[in-house]
């Protein structure tokens, strides 16, 4: 099993940005996101206070990666021509003015120069001026070059998202099977994410590291949606004790080679009641109809419509939140997205999640969410676990 994108894989993600530059008549790409410049080099780094930033000059088929000097060892095993480094941010000399002064070094002065953003974005305290203020030169916005390459995924992309389905669904049966009325939320999540990241790490074998950072290689949690705050779509851990009747909103997932994917579902511990079993239904039949819906050639927002009015018919529209689901792969969420108002057109290849949720306040939420690849003839499922409520009741 491949747990890493090959050099081959990197090689013609060079070579499709180069085919774009050049249909938009570029001479260059000027990268600042983490997704963006991982997409193009395989480096994956926290956006901090210390800039970092990559330059594509087309005509060279060349890739300079501008980082802090303490990011080195890590940037020499990305796919890039040259590392260039600075010392510390603020510094003596602004960074975005050395990067400004690489551009000028290169040939790239009074050039149409593609970029995600005009500058570094920055976080954790940065401050520094646009890419445009720097430099004199044609700055164009091209976010969506990249982007828009990411929207259909490779061989090698799918296999990496399935491979993360698995370990996902591992850690997501653990989390099902420690839960019970009486325990802390905290330690249930903790526990079944640690058991399925040693399992995963160990049949992985020694290759495998993480390029995100987490805690754990595969995961599964509550995210605070329990009882009551389940109807909190982007609830937050609260440490909750568990109680008998709780409906339970779960997630679960883990990363292989940068790629991720989503598998959430709707739990019940101990016998429903007449209400949850109601709205578990009703959820479980919306997700089926974005599935249906779901076809190569229709748009994104064909999708979302059916959704909303599959609410307005069964008259749960008040219990609406978000639109039916996105894209995955580096990111959690890439676009597009299903929503009324996002058309792109479904393509072979897009890996979305659906999740189309119910959340009525005060009393609970009911969202399952799972992975799927378009395919020619529709989809299929690359998230396997059980989706009816008599597979998902924990008897209390």
């Amino acid at each position: 099993m491949k747990i890493f994108l090959s050099d081959a894989e990197f090689s013609a993600r060079r070579a499709l940005i180069r085919q774009r530059l050049d249909e938009r008549d570029l001479d260059s790409l000027c990268l600042f996101s983490p997704t963006q410049v991982f997409y193009l080099t395989g480096f994956s780094f926290i956006a901090t206070e210390r800039p970092i930033g990559l330059v594509y000059h087309a005509e060279k088929d060349r890739i300079v990666l501008f980082i802090p000097f303490l990011e080195r060892e890590h940037a020499e095993e990305s796919h890039s021509d040259e590392i260039r480094t600075y010392r510390e941010y603020p510094g003596d000399t602004h960074p975005m003015e050395q990067f400004a002064n690489l551009l000028r070094e290169i040939g790239l002065a009074g050039k149409r120069v593609g970029a995600d953003s005009d500058g570094y974005g920055g976080g954790w305290g940065y401050v520094g001026p646009k890419l445009s203020e720097v430099i004199s030169t044609d700055v164009v916005p091209a976010k969506e070059i990249i982007e828009k390459a990411m929207w259909i995924k490779t061989p090698e992309e799918i296999g990496l998202i399935r491979e993360s389905c698995k370990w996902g669904n591992l850690a997501h049966r653990l989390l099902q099977e420690y839960t019970a009325v009486g325990l802390v939320e905290t330690d249930i999540s903790i526990r079944a994410s640690y058991e399925a990241s040693m399992a995963m790490i160990n049949t992985l074998g020694p290759d495998y590291r993480s390029t995100k950072w987490e805690a754990f290689a595969a995961q599964a949690n509550f995210r605070g949606q329990i009882g009551a705050q389940s109807a909190v779509p982007h609830a937050i851990t609260t440490n909750a004790r568990l109680r008998f009747g709780d409906v339970l909103v779960t997630g679960a997932s883990s990363e292989i080679g940068g790629y991720i994917s989503e598998l959430e579902r709707t739990m019940i511990l101990g016998k429903p009641t007449e209400k949850q079993e109601k709205f578990f239904n009703l959820m479980l039949d919306t997700q089926n109809l974005a599935f249906e819906t779901i076809k190569p050639g229709s748009r994104c927002s064909d999708v979302d419509k059916a959704v909303g009015e599959f609410y307005k018919e069964k008259g749960i529209t008040e219990y609406w939140r978000h639109h039916t689901g996105h894209t995955i792969g580096f990111g959690m969420h890439e676009s597009p997205f299903f929503d009324s108002a996002d058309h792109t057109i479904i393509k072979p290849g897009m890996v979305f999640t659906v999740e189309p949720g119910i959340y009525v306040r005060g009393f609970a939420g009911f969202r399952h969410s799972d992975t799927i690849l378009v395919t020619e003839n529709g989809i299929e499922m690359l998230t396997y676990y059980p989706r009816d409520l008599e597979d998902l009741i924990i008897l209390a």
